[in-house]
């Protein structure tokens, strides 16, 4: 036999090659709920009819697939869904009644590396008898698999109860709700594992006061209900990556980064037509700013305040001064001095969506903000 040599650059191109079709690889072993063990048949089947997915807690996480005529695609209990990736999909609630939650949980295919930037993707489709839509998605990774026998939402009291386990927290957010009811919708997010991540969980791990929803057009009492589908964890570049402190072990701590110089809008910091009340729903806003800049004394914050354009000039001018004027008194009550704070109004000469319709106008009663640091020359 004879032995042909192999250039060593060949071989470094190969390993090379290799390295990055592993880390660019979908770490989610059945990302589509297309591989079944069983055909589902009923409700809450989920962590027992699809391969390499489980639950993590009690609650009762649903399957749906076209093989199935009790629980099967397009249609089901909850509405209308066609699936867009194969034939099957998940569906969970994510706000009910009493607390109650749903989660998913998959074992990744091998555990995140320590320092790589990953991006998390899903699609997600409001189911039509939901008569609530949240703003909010959380990603929780954990190093060991959960099992927690609970039918509530997953809260740090009890993850803090499994001893030896590390987790990293993302949550995924968006100016409006999560509320097509046809659609299939992309969610993602992107971070910097710290080389504990072997499992994942999506859900909502706020309880029900905590939460940010919408009340949709359907009268019922069913809570937020999503169907999800194609769940992606990949390798991500590191330059683009918006955050890597999250995690529940420092939650408490954690002091956010804003870009200084730059316009901020507070997603929810939004008013009611004609009031300048802080909603109760702005308040956990609001605190990050506030322990951001605690923890930063020689950054200052301008406030500015909007209006939609229904009203006087001058009317809407005060309006919205009024409405800055009340975040930067909730920051000085919290202990920000006045001296680090400024705050004008601007009416309704500056909006960012449409004043046609409530959805728009609702988004343009907003205030943003700026953090600077005035010893910088």
């Amino acid at each position: 036999m004879v032995s042909i040599p192999v250039p060593r650059n060949s071989i470094l191109l190969f390993y090379l090659l290799f390295a990055f079709l592993v880390s660019s690889q979908n770490q989610i072993k059945n990302p589509s709920f297309e591989r079944f063990d069983n055909c589902p048949k009923r409700l809450g089947n989920f962590g027992t009819d699809v391969v390499s997915w489980s639950t993590p807690t009690d609650g009762s996480t649903d399957y749906f697939n076209a093989c199935s005529t009790s629980m099967g695609t397009p249609e089901n209990f909850n509405g209308k869904q066609p699936a867009e990736f194969g034939e099957g999909y998940a569906g969970f609630y994510l706000y009910a009644p009493d607390d109650y939650r749903e989660y998913l949980q998959a074992e990744l295919i091998r555990t995140l590396e320590n320092g790589r930037a990953y991006q998390v993707s899903f699609y997600i489709s409001l189911a039509e008898r939901s008569d609530f839509a949240i703003k909010e998605f959380g990603v929780l990774f954990t190093k060991d698999q959960l099992a927690i026998p609970i039918k509530k939402e997953l809260s740090k009291s009890h993850l803090f109860r499994q001893n030896g386990n590390v987790y990293t927290y993302l949550e995924i957010g968006t100016t409006n709700f999560y509320s097509d009811t046809q659609d299939w919708i992309p969610v993602s997010t992107r971070f910097v594992a710290k080389g504990t991540e072997k499992y994942m969980v999506l859900g909502n791990f706020k309880n029900n006061a905590r939460t940010r929803k919408f009340k949709t057009e359907y009268t019922a009492k069913q809570g937020a209900y999503y169907y999800v589908d194609m769940v992606e964890v990949k390798a991500a570049e590191a330059a683009d990556t918006a955050s890597d402190e999250n995690s529940f072990e420092n939650i408490d701590k954690q002091k956010g980064s804003f870009t200084l110089d730059k316009t901020h809008v507070f997603e929810n910091v939004l008013f009611e037509f004609d009031h300048s009340e802080v909603l109760e729903t702005a308040k956990d806003e609001i605190q990050r700013i506030f322990d951001y800049l605690k923890a930063n004394p020689d950054l200052h914050i301008a406030i500015n305040g909007h209006t939609d354009s229904l009203g006087t000039d001058d009317y809407n001018q005060q309006l919205a001064g009024k409405r800055a004027k009340r975040v930067a008194d909730y920051l000085m009550q919290m202990g920000i001095p006045q001296k680090r704070i400024v705050w004008q109004g601007h009416g309704g000469e500056i909006p960012i969506a449409t004043n046609a319709s409530e959805e728009g106008r609702k988004r343009n009663r907003r205030v943003e903000f700026v953090i600077s640091n005035p010893n910088t020359p």
